[in-house]
């Protein structure tokens, strides 16, 4: 589990393409430091197993449809990525409640800058629609955000410096593509009221 708090904006360090598979290596010295074979981090907001850690340097076996179903298939060495470690008992939860299982994929459609924030909006498959509120939360390349409007087939929200300086999202621009992972609360209550 995670709080979509990004820790650290890593570097595609390598992508060696294995049987159905891509073996990702990824610098990121701080949520590298500690972690060994098992443990989990967040990429973009998919969950990966590390597979081996070396001076700062993580590798994880990325399988295909995963990197047919996010992001991740179109990373390129050299490229950045948002970084979490899994949380602990000891952890703040920051953000909101996120699994790192990448519910579909949105595009940047428009970025309105003004003096404090920036208005971002992302399209979404029509299916997530459903799953959004204005002022609920939504995880976006990894990031816990806070929905500003909601429309039929796109989303606002709205960013901070912070968030443009740490994640990214001050990177994107208008076509690219972002993983999107709804509030899971929003499934189990939905699964709930659903008539058997």
């Amino acid at each position: 589990m995670f709080t979509g708090i990004i820790e650290e904006l890593g570097y595609v360090h390598g992508m060696k393409p294995l049987h159905e598979a891509v073996r990702l290596s990824i610098e990121g010295p701080e949520v590298a430091y500690g972690s060994k074979a098992g443990d989990s981090i967040a990429v973009n907001g998919v969950c990966l197993t590390v597979v081996a850690n070396k001076r700062g340097i993580f590798t994880a076996d990325v399988m295909l449809q995963t990197l047919s179903n996010t992001s991740l298939g179109a990373l390129k060495t050299g490229g950045r990525v948002n970084l979490e470690r899994a949380v602990t008992p000891a952890t703040r939860l920051g953000g909101h409640i996120v699994q790192g299982h990448v519910d579909g994929t949105g595009e940047i459609v428009s970025r309105t800058p003004s003096e404090h924030w920036e208005l971002v909006e992302i399209s979404l498959p029509v299916e997530l629609n459903r799953y959004l509120v204005d002022k609920g939360s939504i995880t976006v390349d990894g990031i816990s955000l806070t929905v500003a409007e909601v429309n039929a087939e796109t989303f606002t929200v709205s960013l901070i410096p912070e968030t443009l300086a740490r994640t990214t999202l001050g990177l994107k621009q208008p076509g690219d593509v972002v993983n999107l992972e709804v509030d899971v609360i929003a499934k189990y209550v939905e699964k709930m009221v659903t008539p058997r």
